[in-house]
């Protein structure tokens, strides 16, 4: 218990309070969009966060600020702002983090991991299939900072949708939280289903009978299989928390949305083990391919040893430089030596074709 209270001693003094709207937000060229939202509209005018904040903070409402892989400095005067949790802020700078819902006091901090199909003609040993990145979401009760890492996942046409629809932005900041789930599990279902058509291709290959060269293939495939795995199973915890458990921050009608976001992440879960089955599979009979392949080798190299071994047995015997051996005199004997290889190594030949060693 001591040490709790050692540990809570040195964490809270890095706690920062909100500062006078008067105190300039810092934000340098990270601010995407920045927008006030009242009853479910956008007003006009607050594309500067020191006064969209001002205006939330004056005549209600919520601010919704987002940003593309901002500094520590750039996300400082936000943070500051609205008493940002520093674990949570330098998370989101930093980024590399798992899927995962934290709770700070009023505040949630969510992180989702998005993933994108990367185009190739042709799959290779070193395609890559899966290029991932990151938003990051602090959600209060008056403001929303969506923070992106990486080159896609961008919200400009998501934050157009829920303008357009003007319903669910009523509900608060929260709309936008499921919102941006909801967008990032349905991405989800579109990579799982580009995968499956790359499953589906190095599958006919490896059972249309040319697969022997397809194990790089295959393991490419598996690995970033596994990067799609890495967003999907950490998030199941998280999305069940927002379905589940009453958040001050998360509206009671915008958790129900959440069962939704949950039950289509459930089947990408599931998409995805079974796709992880599904290429251990192929694998282990591409494999076994191999095997055999090299097993019909060994039988040819055999039979042909076996056949050349006859002709090499009696060119050793007669090689020998004996005075005293039978049918060296005699006037047939090269011929009928001849005669004798060519009918074995014959009967040789058809025995091993009816055999199928060759």
């Amino acid at each position: 218990m001591s040490m709790i209270r050692d540990l809570r001693a040195v964490v809270r003094p890095l706690r920062r309070t909100p500062l006078p709207s008067t105190t300039p937000v810092a934000t340098g060229n990270c601010v995407v969009d920045c927008a006030v939202y009242r009853d479910g509209r956008r007003l006009d005018g607050y594309a500067n966060p020191d006064s969209a904040i001002h205006e939330v903070r004056t005549g209600g409402g919520f601010v919704w600020i987002g940003l593309h892989e901002p500094s520590a400095l750039e996300l400082s005067g936000i943070a500051e702002r609205f008493g940002l949790h520093p674990l949570a802020v330098e998370d989101a700078v930093h980024a590399h983090q798992r899927p995962k819902l934290e709770r700070y006091d009023d505040t949630l901090f969510a992180v989702f991991k998005t993933v994108t199909y990367v185009e190739h003609e042709q799959l290779s040993a070193t395609s890559e299939i899966v290029e991932t990145g990151e938003i990051m979401v602090f959600l209060g009760n008056d403001f929303v900072v969506t923070v992106r890492h990486g080159r896609h996942g961008a919200l400009a046409d998501l934050r157009c949708r829920l303008e357009d629809g003007g319903e669910l932005l009523a509900a608060g900041p929260s709309a936008v939280l499921h919102a941006v789930a909801d967008r990032v599990v349905d991405t989800y279902l579109d990579v799982a289903q580009l995968i499956q058509d790359d499953i589906d291709e190095v599958e006919n290959d490896v059972f249309g009978g040319g697969g022997a060269g397809d194990a790089g293939r295959i393991y490419q495939l598996k690995r970033e299989l596994l990067e799609l795995k890495r967003a999907v199973a950490p998030l199941a915890r998280p999305l069940h928390s927002l379905a589940e458990r009453p958040m001050r921050q998360v509206h009671p009608d915008i958790r129900e949305y959440f069962r939704d976001v949950e039950d289509h992440l459930s089947r990408v879960g599931e998409q995805v083990a079974s796709f992880d089955e599904l290429l251990t599979s192929i694998l282990q009979a591409n494999l076994a391919q191999v095997t055999v392949a090299q097993n019909e080798d060994m039988r040819k190299i055999s039979a042909w040893v076996a056949i050349f071994a006859v002709p090499t047995m009696l060119a050793g015997v007669y090689g020998m430089n004996f005075e005293h051996m039978p049918e060296l005199k005699w006037r047939y004997g090269y011929p009928m030596t001849l005669c004798v290889i060519a009918v074995v190594c014959t009967l040789m030949h058809r025995g091993f074709r009816r055999n199928g060693w060759l």
